[in-house]
């Protein structure tokens, strides 16, 4: 990559490619922020809002939370989004473009900055740097601004870098080459291709630890060489993303990380493979190069704390210095743990919670079931599924409950609400109703939690064995009673 390149196809396959991200993204907001973090979710951005400052969290919802003006702000951002993918937001001049991405980029980081636990991760941050970069490439009748391009390879380089170092630093099984030896079963979202990949020959997982440092440590210094050295490490990185979509759900990560791989690819390459007639002008408009110009000077003044944090010995993983996120530091599996630690939430219609009780699980969508003895399942959906680039935030948070072995019986009784959000919260935890589960009984304002049991459950390969480490009992009036289970579970138990 280098300044003499032309950059008119790359800049037409990174608008369109990031608009479907961004598309993915608001779709997933539509079926679960609601649910999550609505008037009645189980963390409101109302309150939210009542404890945080504008300037430590810029959104939009400050003018107003309610959950209509929400989910507009949402399909907002679906039209816009459809409005990128068409190239329609670059018919219509340079200015329109630059308006077009602006609002998606508002919209969304309003999103993230209120999302709290459940968009804290780090792909969140990554599609709002790289978004807010999008606004000063221009449209389809402006020159393309180089320097964009290479604070887009700039990103890249800190995800993949960051990645590789904080695996280095953080969990010694990345040094001796054994991560792989669990990760495929541990990993919050096992797909059906993870337990074949688990159950492969050990060299082969040593061999995968090794080409993983290779992409994240060694290939991207060379995003920033000529071509044809760039296109090697755009290809290898690309690879490297297609490998971790085979054999797990990570959401829309390695999509992004996918299309920010497009600026590694000039038009001399992708001209081989695109024939789209056009005219480029040879110079940017005055507009155009001011607004670049302050932009290169504002990430170049804010990379410095990131640039630094990769080489820092207290390396920091999927962190924002400031609040609009234009400058990150990103990494993903910096420990790779050798349990599998999971909440599992059970519901019963039964007077009294005794050993007779029947109590039924609600199901997480995206959550791998658990086999019994006999290598079959004993849940409705014990295949892991394929469902990336989606995701389910409820279930990733759930799904780290390790730590916070009370977060479930903390949700329950302060924010999951059955009498009003039953049919939402259901949509994201994959029943019909929470009733459903509940033995058929309809919800009702009186039908609060009335107990909450926190225990664990765990399972060795395929057969599993009941353990409980620890109890937690609260009591309420109402007439449903949920139990809480902290899992320690195989993810890929089944096939």
């Amino acid at each position: 990559m280098h300044f003499a390149t032309e950059f008119w196809l790359t800049r037409f396959c990174f608008q369109r490619a990031l608009g479907c991200i961004y598309l993915i993204a608001f779709l997933i907001a539509t079926s679960q922020f609601i649910p999550l973090l609505g008037e009645r979710g189980l963390q409101p951005v109302r309150r939210f809002l009542r404890h945080v400052p504008f300037r430590r969290a810029p959104s939009l919802f400050y003018i107003h939370c309610s959950d209509r003006f929400i989910t507009a702000a949402i399909w907002c951002g679906i039209a816009l989004s459809l409005f990128a993918v068409t190239g329609w937001s670059e018919s219509f001049g340079l200015i329109v473009s630059m308006i077009a991405w602006a609002l998606l980029w508002m919209i969304y980081l309003s999103l993230v900055n209120v999302g709290q636990t459940f968009y804290g991760f780090g792909w969140e941050t990554m599609l709002a740097e790289t978004g807010f970069l999008a606004i000063f490439l221009g449209s389809s009748d402006a020159h393309p601004p180089v320097v964009v391009m290479w604070l887009i390879v700039w990103v890249l380089f800190r995800t993949m870098f960051g990645a590789g170092m904080i695996k280095l630093r953080s969990d010694p099984c990345w040094r001796d080459l054994t991560c792989l030896f669990y990760h495929y079963e541990t990993q919050p979202w096992p797909n059906p291709l993870s337990w074949y990949l688990h159950h492969s020959p050990r060299w082969t997982h040593k061999a995968g630890v090794l080409f993983t440092h290779f992409a994240q440590l060694v290939v991207p210094w060379f995003y920033f060489a000529p071509a044809p050295l760039c296109y090697l490490a755009g290809g290898l990185t690309i690879l490297f993303q297609i490998t971790l979509i085979l054999s797990g759900n990570l959401s829309w990560l390695n999509y992004i990380t996918i299309v920010l791989c497009i600026p590694c690819f000039d038009d001399r390459l992708l001209g081989r493979l695109i024939s789209i007639s056009h005219s480029v002008p040879m110079q940017m408009t005055l507009v155009h190069k001011i607004a670049v110009g302050a932009l290169t000077v504002i990430v170049l003044a804010l990379s410095w704390r990131p640039a630094r944090n990769l080489f820092s010995r207290r390396q920091l993983m999927n962190a924002s210095f400031e609040p609009l996120h234009l400058v990150n530091t990103y990494g993903a599996f910096g420990a790779v743990t050798r349990e599998r630690f999971e909440v599992v939430i059970k519901g019963t219609d039964a007077e009294v919670p005794d050993a007779n009780a029947e109590w039924r699980e609600y199901e997480f969508k995206g959550k791998p079931g658990i086999g019994d003895s006999t290598g079959k399942c004993g849940l409705p959906r014990c295949r892991p599924r394929t469902f990336t680039p989606g995701s389910s935030r409820l279930w990733k948070n759930y799904s780290k409950a390790k730590e916070e072995f009370f977060v479930c019986s903390r949700a329950i009784h302060s924010r999951m609400r059955l009498q009003d959000s039953s049919a939402r919260i259901g949509i994201v935890i994959g029943s019909p109703s929470l009733a459903t589960a509940a033995g058929g009984r309809a919800p009702t304002p009186e039908n609060i939690y009335r107990q909450s049991l926190c225990t664990a459950r765990r399972t060795t390969g395929i057969k599993p064995r009941l353990e409980t480490e620890r109890g937690y009992l609260h009591r309420t009036r109402g007439a449903i009673l949920i139990r809480c289970l902290l899992v320690i579970g195989r993810g890929v138990a089944c096939r």
